[in-house]
Formats: structure tokens, C-alpha cells, sequence
């Protein structure tokens, strides 16, 4: 059995990132298509940058999490995007499951999607009639709490300017950028906080705090395990927060066991250049886009038939 590449898309930060970046666009009808536009060619990127074997895309549902359920105040700084956004992904969505297998759950959030696809990837127990044995899983994303998953299996890869540029994160990378070890992030979280899903953190503790408790104890636990050893005013903050500290680490916690249903074999099958999407592009106007994809799927047509040999 041959080594493969799975790529995971966060669809809702990479449509969000594509609406920004791209000018605006619309259809012969007026119908704003900029969103769509920028997702599929950061879709054609990925595959020539990357050249996945396997490929799935993760969406949020528009129900609120388990997360909300937990502390009222959760991302309550924008709802407007997450009530729109399940609207707003309808013509992305069009031209992705003519592609790839879209996965989502309602009371979960994409991110929980991703950590369960990545984790259950590696599990040959769960996994049946797949040709090629998943090795690496690269996951797309402008969201940086997705680093918290980096391993020496899993790796990120984020969108630096706009659509073109990005930087893949390893361990090490994922360390420099975030200050702790990637298995750290909920617990950095849980003690500094995260403006934006608006959970406050920890008073009183800062970066620089948390950070030296991590290098010392490891994770939140052992923090509380070993309170008589800390100075005593940063004894007292944490143990005035303590009750918050163990709610922001399970808000800031990706969850990796999502109850749902994962068609691994499905996600080899994806393929780019076929006529339902040569109709949907010339439907929304899509003209520059066809040349191009034709190309990237000649090119992956045929790298699949070495791969056989």
C-alpha cells in the first residue's frame, strides 16, 4: 500500500479570507461571486502547491456549539457572520461537493470536524478499502487555533497575504509563532484568553506569565497541582481564576472525537475538470478559470497514473 497526502479545508476561514482578499465580482445578474471566485482558485493552488492524494473540505453549521451552551459570551462580538455564514457559503458549496467530500456537525464547529478527520485518519482500525495508507495530513487554514493540532504527522498550512502566499507550520514553526508547543495552545488560551471568541482569560496573567508556567508545568493541570510553588500574587490570580481557567481550556480545546460518519475512500475520488463544473463556470462567468483548470486536471490525471505504476 502506497504512502498518501490528505489535505483538510477549513472551508469558512478560507471563504472568509478568499471574500477579502479578492475585488468585487459578480454574475451577468449582479449576483456577488468575488467569495467564490477566490475559494476555488485557492482550491487550484493547494492542489498544484501541495498535490494531496486525498482531499476534504470542513464547513461550521449555523446551529450554536456546545461551546455557546458552555459560556453564554462565546464569539457573541460577531454574530452577524456566524448567522450568515451557512448563507453565504451556498455557491462555494456548489462548486466543492462537485469536487470533494464536505464534512460538518451540527454543536460543533469546523475546527472539531478537522480534529476528528486528521486524528481518525491515522487509525487503521477505523479506516476500510482505502488504496493509499494516509501518512500526512496538511490542514488549510487562516485560523491559528488550528495549531494546536500540529504533530510530527500533522502539519499547517496558513495563508500568509491575501490567497497567494502561505507558510507551511511544522512543530517547531507552530512553537515560534504561538510561544508554547502546539499540545500547549488550549492551556496558553485558557490562562491569556482569546478576544476573538471573547472568553477573557485568566486576570491578571499575562503572555509572558503563562508562558514561563507552561515551560515549568506543562499544562493546566499540573499548574493547579503545584500551586503552593508559585510566587504567591500569581498563586492568588490563578486560584481566584481557577474556575474560568477550566472553562476556557475546554472552549479552547479542539475536539478530536466528534461523533459522525468519515468516507476516507471518498475522499480519493475527488476530481476537478469535469463537465458539471465546466457548466457552473461558465453559468457564473467564470471564463479565466476553465484554461486553468483543465490544465491542473490534465497534470493530476497523470500523476495519478504514475502513481499505479
Amino acid at each position: 500500500m502506497y504512502m498518501s497526502k490528505l489535505v483538510i479545508i477549513d472551508g469558512n476561514a478560507i471563504l472568509h479570507r478568499a471574500f477579502h482578499a479578492m475585488p468585487p465580482l459578480t454574475t451577468r445578474s449582479g449576483e456577488p461571486i468575488n467569495a467564490v471566485y477566490g475559494l476555488v482558485s485557492m482550491f487550484l493552488r493547494v492542489i498544484q502547491d501541495l498535490k494531496p492524494d486525498s482531499i476534504a473540505v470542513a464547513f461550521d453549521e449555523k446551529e450554536k456549539t456546545f461551546r455557546h451552551k458552555e459560556f453564554e459570551k462565546y464569539q457573541s462580538q460577531r454574530p452577524l457572520r456566524r448567522t450568515n455564514s451557512r448563507h453565504s457559503l451556498e455557491k462555494p458549496e456548489i462548486f466543492l461537493k462537485r469536487w470533494v467530500p464536505i464534512y460538518s456537525k451540527p454543536g460543533f464547529e469546523a475546527d472539531d470536524v478537522i480534529g476528528t478527520i486528521a486524528t481518525r485518519s491515522f487509525d487503521k482500525l477505523k479506516i476500510k478499502n482505502l488504496k493509499l495508507k494516509i501518512d500526512e495530513v496538511i490542514i488549510i487554514t487562516g485560523d491559528r487555533d488550528i495549531l494546536q493540532l500540529v504533530d510530527d504527522k500533522t502539519k499547517l498550512y496558513m495563508p500568509i497575504v491575501g490567497l497567494a502566499n502561505a507558510k507551511l507550520y511544522d512543530a517547531a514553526a507552530a512553537t515560534e509563532r504561538m510561544g508554547v508547543p502546539p499540545e500547549e495552545i488550549p492551556d496558553y488560551k485558557a490562562l491569556v484568553g482569546d478576544a476573538s471568541d471573547n472568553y477573557p482569560g485568566v486576570g491578571g496573567i499575562g503572555p509572558k506569565t503563562a508562558e514561563k508556567l507552561l515551560e515549568k508545568y506543562g499544562s493546566i493541570d499540573n499548574i493547579y497541582a503545584h500551586l503552593q510553588d508559585i510566587e504567591p500574587k500569581t498563586r492568588q490570580k490563578l486560584t481566584d481564576g481557577k474556575k474560568d481557567a477550566k472553562l476556557f481550556h475546554r472552549l479552547a480545546t479542539i475536539v478530536k472525537d466528534v461523533p459522525m460518519e468519515i468516507d476516507f475512500p471518498q475522499m480519493e475520488k475527488w476530481k476537478i475538470d469535469s463537465p458539471e463544473v465546466f457548466n457552473l463556470f461558465e453559468k457564473f462567468g467564470f471564463k479565466t478559470l476553465t484554461d486553468r483548470i483543465k490544465k491542473v486536471g490534465k497534470s493530476i490525471d497523470e500523476s495519478k497514473q504514475n502513481t499505479l505504476f
